[in-house]
């Protein structure tokens, strides 16, 4: 079997262009404000693309998380909600599409994402456990700090490197692993974080091998794998693409194997399951799962349906069958290398190899002159919203928030605007678009100076963190 992608297709056919495997049914009309109105509408949202309205919004590149076009058939098996308090059928159709194709044995839904990320760290982590991942994200790691542990990054050194082309920059480092294993004892590490694309880091995989060592290593010291399986659909698309052995399988049967050397995920289905709400936790040992069974109750909603009506857990179960299509993922995350490559054409420092979901902007090489202390990602990100109404995401020193201990900002090695990409959504019109704003900006970068922070809440301060201009 043969798949032919947009880059391969060019390399087999010369120039050939390429199209989604879908065609338009519904569209709903954008508008650019005038300069005046943008600068307005950044002014008013204190210069944090998260506090802008939509309705001011061009282009909106904030996320992928919920920002997605369902299919026909999604909203055809929304017409099928069962909203029964207990017992919906939507939640046994959602189980079986996460046991067939996730592998796990046991499901609790959730809300979102987020949700799992609690009921998982209330469950397993205790004061004084130390959790070891491949780079942070930012709802994950807060919280694991709320429920007493600290993560620490093991992530391999290439993936703190922007314009470093390993292809596996999402790969655990095992020698950071057995080590901090040794230092602190594997009774203080309840499970290995593992994030299948890193998002923090651009996007970046983690290779089938990676995943086999890692399995291996922590089934010498006792220690549980649980997999962040937002964007693995993603992840598995790099294994086939750029791992021997694995071209001619497809797609879903790449996730399965990758979650067989796991013990368990938490997923945001607002991603790789093409909806707009949901989430769950799935799980194979059943201490966990019983403790999450209860726990979701007090938290999300009953166990059969988590805090999702039965039209959304519908909504999931097909998303799951459209993700894991070959066509599909090879046309979503073509899109994305279509303006990563737009960018790296006119020289604009992104993070390479690109990743899955976004291209990211090199903030702190865009603006050089500005130190990382005037949140150099969170300027980068307004002037793109000034220039053409285009929003986007810091991802740099906001983002990685204050030290819990000493109160410090944390001054991560990559300071970066997120290009996010929603599946379905946007044309390549629009993404040539975007390619010459970036460009626009970028000749301006030297008249910049930065920005101050005026407020700032307690915690997750990047969603809510208002600025001013230096």
């Amino acid at each position: 079997m043969t798949h032919l992608t947009p880059m391969t297709m060019g390399q087999q056919f010369g120039r050939r262009s390429w199209a989604e495997p879908w065609k338009i049914k519904m569209v709903e009309p954008i508008r650019l404000l005038d300069r005046a109105g943008r600068e307005r509408a950044i002014a008013e949202a204190g210069y944090n693309t998260f506090l802008l309205r939509s309705e001011d919004v061009y282009i909106d590149l904030l996320t992928d998380s919920g920002t997605n076009a369902m299919s026909d058939r999604q909203w055809a098996g929304m017409m099928l909600g069962d909203e029964a308090y207990a017992g919906s059928r939507n939640f046994y159709h959602l189980e079986a599409a996460v046991q067939k194709h996730y592998g796990y044995k046991y499901l609790v839904p959730t809300h979102q994402g987020r949700g799992a990320e609690h009921l998982i760290s209330k469950a397993l982590i205790k004061p004084g456990d130390v959790i070891p991942g491949n780079m942070y994200f930012t709802t994950t790691r807060l919280h694991q700090e709320l429920a007493g542990g600290t993560f620490v990054d093991v992530i391999i050194d290439e993936a703190h490197d922007p314009a470093n082309l390993h292809p596996f920059k999402g790969n655990v480092d095992l020698g950071k692993l057995e080590d901090l294993i040794k230092r602190v004892g594997p009774e203080k590490i309840p499970y290995v974080s593992l994030a299948g694309t890193v998002n923090m880091a651009g996007g970046q995989p983690v290779s089938m091998a990676n995943v086999k060592a890692l399995r291996s290593l922590c089934d010498r010291y006792g220690v549980r794998i649980y997999l962040d399986a937002t964007r693995l659909a993603e992840n598995a698309w790099f294994i086939q693409q750029r791992e021997e052995g694995y071209r001619d399988k497809p797609i879903a049967a790449i996730v399965k194997e990758f979650c067989s050397y796991t013990d368990g995920a938490w997923m945001s289905a607002k991603k790789d399951h093409l909806a707009n709400i949901g989430g769950w936790l799935a799980m194979n040992h059943e201490d966990l799962y019983e403790t999450a069974r209860n726990l979701v109750v007090i938290y999300e909603g009953l166990h059969t349906y988590g805090g999702m009506a039965g039209r959304d857990m519908e909504a999931l179960a097909i998303g799951i069958e459209e993700a894991l299509q070959d066509d599909y993922m090879s046309a979503r995350i073509g899109q994305v290398h279509y303006l990563g490559e737009l960018l790296s054409d006119w020289n604009i420092p992104i993070v390479k190899p690109v990743g899955g979901h976004a291209v990211f902007l090199d903030a702190k090489a865009i603006y050089a002159h500005i130190p990382q202390d005037r949140f150099p990602a969170q300027t980068l990100a307004a002037q793109l919203y000034l220039d053409s109404g285009i929003r986007s995401m810091e991802r740099g020193v906001v983002s990685a928030g204050r030290d819990p201990v000493t109160g410090e900002h944390r001054y991560p090695k990559l300071e970066l605007v997120r290009l996010t990409i929603p599946r379905r959504v946007y044309t390549q019109a629009h993404m040539d678009v975007v390619a010459e704003a970036v460009k626009a900006v970028y000749d301006e970068r030297e008249k910049v100076r930065g920005l101050r922070m005026v407020y700032e809440p307690k915690y997750l301060r990047f969603f809510q963190a208002r600025f001013e201009p230096l």
